[in-house]
């Protein structure tokens, strides 16, 4: 159970020691009940997490000291059984049916117009409203109040057995809870409803599968789909799973009121989850304003709908309308203009992005889908293509909700023309002409013009002015974006020619702000090494590495010319950084722009060579700073001792040869006193720096 407001643990109240066994499992059992429809149904939950599963695992305890007290219906079972062979077939006591649809206006009034033929009826008629989930349709019986089989639609008549992977589902109570002043539960009632997957259930449902190499789930019905038919339940009860009654089946005598929308509302006293959605209105007219403001919100709901039902409310008008075929003559369902279409990929072409992702985009034979015509489409990336194994000419299922770019989520394999093409992506970027290449383990095609690529630009000329690079005061992120859309910067040279007079007819900017700019830049010519490899924006060098590159190889052409054998002979550089080191100095664009850059008289004072790693005076010993330094910046006083050789860590462990304490330091001190691990303070690091000259 999600941890949400509630009261404090306290409010909950654990079985009583002084009971019997039986006494404790009930008392526990009816709290967790309670729990859980508070939760589910109710979105109301009273309890936080760790209360709730201090409970649930006081029953489990509780059940399995005392196997003869455990019952089917108990929460404990929520969470899953031994896998199952297969599942059983069940027939529906009452069919499971289907619903006539409408596609527009025109339909949906000669619907009305037949119900209110065929009821000899000019009143206007009133209709209960439902979202129509995307979900899987369900039946699920209760014998004197307990759940005892749960089913899927199936073909109408015959669906398969699913019980123990619908018990794991939360808002499907194991137990109905008694709606009225007489406390009686019907003998027999079947609910059926739609099992759904809410949308942020969905994505992080794909997100985890992403990360662990699995395969994704195309839309949240296939993932509530597949989830319910696991033959593992224990499966099942991981997926976010969400269930809504929208009506019933068989039920006992004395069960039904007089309206549809009653139904509901008894179900849920019952403890039922209903969609919030619900409405009673009266016309078409009324019908028509319902579908019109869901529609316009269906991008805002948590959940997948695909069009919206419409049932005759009072109960008598429907036994009186009955049915045709597999449908009855008192509902509709009005769907909302489809999601998803087949249609041709005519080409692939590709775009890069601000960072030098290349993104190969769909050029599709335009289809209307989910209300635009879609003629583009996103692939993502190579390991998308490859996922999907899609080929240029072939007929593809394109998908579109809401605002999200459309994109292709299957191909159809038995139309694949022979001409058929792979997908290439580019060796050389389509916007600067600059090598791309793709990191091992990485799904993405990079660009490696970085300083070159227009579509790169302004990113690039944000990272080469930030802090940590060549420090330009005053030129932020929101001035850099200006400065290139008005054409006044194209190039990191281009900022060393800006004139006062340009920047101060800017937005926001005035004489003074332009010539401190101005100022700021030249001042930023007198920089450093690391600073200066740093603010190229080479792909994994960040402000350690480009340290570690400069104190290695003292001098930038040493550094443009370095194989990647030498570069890996150089602290924290590894093969992909080293791959991406040469790629960039090989780009006769990236070079033309460096030796602009030093003409503009970018210069830092020269560095000696430093003694080979094994002759520094730290070299070979892991230190940890923790707490607060005084006299020293965190950053700096790392950087000193990484100079001196030292391996500056994060952790202590047996392996930590030094741990320099600050003021307030905590937990990482305490573990070192617990080791034996020798503790000095800011004054022994300071006089430690001393001895070897970095003060």
């Amino acid at each position: 159970m999600p941890l949400l407001s509630g009261s404090s643990p306290e409010s909950s109240s654990a079985a009583n020691s002084e009971q019997t066994p039986a006494q404790q499992i009930e008392s526990l059992r009816q709290q967790l009940n309670e729990h859980n429809y508070r939760y589910y149904v109710q979105d109301a939950p009273s309890i936080p997490d760790a209360e709730y599963d201090r409970l649930m695992r006081q029953l489990q305890g509780l059940e399995e000291a005392h196997p003869e007290l455990q019952s089917p219906d108990s929460p404990s079972q929520r969470v899953g059984a031994m896998p199952l062979s297969a599942f059983s077939q069940i027939t529906h006591s009452i069919p499971m049916l289907s619903l006539d649809n409408a596609f527009d206006d025109d339909e949906f009034n000669r619907f009305n117009q037949r119900v209110k033929e065929r009821l000899g009826m000019d009143d206007e008629i009133e209709y209960a409203c439902e979202p129509k989930l995307d979900g899987i349709a369900l039946s699920i019986r209760y014998e004197k109040g307990l759940l005892v089989q749960a089913a899927t639609r199936g073909d109408g008549t015959t669906g398969e057995d699913i019980t123990q992977n619908v018990k794991t589902i939360g808002s499907v109570p194991l137990r109905l809870t008694a709606n009225d002043a007489s406390g009686e539960l019907p003998e027999v009632l079947e609910v059926r409803g739609e099992v759904y997957m809410p949308k942020a259930g969905f994505e992080k449902l794909n997100k985890a599968a992403a990360e662990a190499g699995e395969k994704v789930f195309v839309n949240p019905r296939n993932a509530a789909a597949g989830s319910l038919r696991q033959l593992d339940s224990r499966i099942t009860a991981k997926r976010p799973l969400e269930f809504c009654a929208y009506s019933v089946g068989e039920v006992s005598d004395g069960f039904m009121p007089e309206h549809h929308s009653e139904v509901l509302q008894k179900l849920s006293g019952l403890g039922f989850r209903l969609n919030p959605e619900l409405k009673v209105v009266t016309g078409v007219q009324g019908c028509l304003d319902y579908y019109r403001d869901l529609g316009e919100r269906r991008d805002q709901l948590a959940f997948e709908i695909d069009g919206i039902v419409f049932k005759t409310n009072r109960l008598d008008l429907q036994a009186e309308l009955g049915f045709v075929s597999r449908a009855p003559r008192w509902a509709i369902a009005y769907k909302f203009p489809a999601q998803e279409e087949m249609t041709l990929l005519k080409d692939v072409e590709f775009q890069v992005g601000r960072t030098g992702a290349i993104t190969p985009v769909a050029r599709l034979e335009p289809v209307y889908v989910g209300g635009v015509t879609v003629s583009n489409a996103t692939l993502h990336n190579a390991d998308e293509v490859a996922r999907l194994g899609v080929k240029i000419g072939d007929t593809v299922i394109v998908r579109r909700a809401g605002d999200v770019i459309p994109q292709i989520v299957s191909v159809v394999a038995e139309k694949r023309p022979d001409d058929a093409r792979d997908v290439l992506f580019p060796a050389a970027c389509p916007v600067c002409g600059s090598e791309t290449e793709r990191a091992e383990g990485e799904a993405v095609v990079r660009c490696s013009g970085g300083l070159v690529c227009a579509a790169q630009r302004k990113e690039g000329i944000k990272h080469f002015a930030a802090r940590k690079a060549l420090d330009v005061d005053g030129l932020g992120d929101k001035l850099v974006e200006i400065l290139v859309d008005q054409g006044l910067v194209n190039s990191l040279t281009d900022l060393f020619h800006l004139k006062v007079e340009d920047v101060s007819a800017l937005e926001r900017m005035g004489p003074k702000s332009a010539q401190n700019l101005l100022d700021a830049l030249q001042k930023a010519k007198q920089t450093t090494l690391p600073r200066f490899i740093y603010s190229l924006g080479i792909r994994e060098v960040g402000e350690v590495t480009a340290k570690q590159l400069a104190l290695h190889f003292c001098d930038l052409a040493a550094i443009r010319n370095a194989t990647e054998e030498q570069l890996l002979e150089v602290p924290d550089v590894g093969p992909i950084v080293a791959h991406h080191i040469v790629t960039f100095f090989r780009q006769p664009h990236n070079l033309e722009t460096l030796d602009a850059l030093l003409a503009e008289g970018i210069e830092w004072p020269a560095i000696e060579a430093r003694p080979p790693a094994e002759e520094l005076p730290l070299a070979g010993q892991t230190l940890v700073l923790t707490g607060t330094l005084n006299q020293l910046k965190r950053n700096d006083a790392k950087a000193a001792l990484e100079e001196l050789g030292a391996k500056v860590s994060g952790s202590v462990s047996k392996k930590t040869h030094l741990v320099i304490a600050g003021e307030a330091a905590g937990s990482k001190l305490t573990k070192a006193q617990e080791l034996g691990i020798e503790v000095t303070d800011e004054e022994g690091l300071l006089a430690l720096l001393r001895e070897h000259g970095k003060l």
